[in-house]
């Protein structure tokens, strides 16, 4: 039986529903607000500067990395600790990789951050 185009709509517009959900549920979480808050100030500084196409694409690009990286460890974490409600060292390991998956796309940033702003910087004070 195949499917009515209009309830092919419907179950997209109910996935996207599911993924704004997500969206607010890792909104939840102190190191998303800490990122967004980031990603905006980065964001303000991209058109204060007038950063060349390049630099936005790459900024636009780490933003929705570390944001990505950032829910998928939520989503770990809250998944994880379903399995297994007490202390295990294979339930701490899987919490500390998606950690460290963040923290590394969170790195990864700052040195395209450096690659970025680096010049405007160093003109503003007058090492360039």
């Amino acid at each position: 039986m195949t499917k009515r185009p209009d309830q092919h709509t419907t179950g997209l517009l109910r996935s996207f529903g599911y993924a704004f959900e997500g969206i607010a549920q890792t909104f939840e979480g102190r190191n998303f607000r800490i990122q967004l808050g980031a990603a905006v100030v980065v964001i303000i500084a991209c058109m204060v500067l007038r950063v060349q196409a390049w630099a936005w694409c790459a900024v636009l690009v780490c933003v929705g990395m570390v944001l990505g990286a950032e829910a998928a460890n939520t989503a770990i974490e809250a998944l994880v600790d379903l399995a297994s409600p007490q202390v295990h060292p294979l339930a701490k390991r899987a919490k500390d990789c998606a950690a460290a998956a963040a923290l590394l796309c969170a790195l990864v940033s700052v040195g395209v951050g450096a690659v970025v702003f680096g010049p405007y910087l160093l003109s503003m004070f007058g090492l360039m």
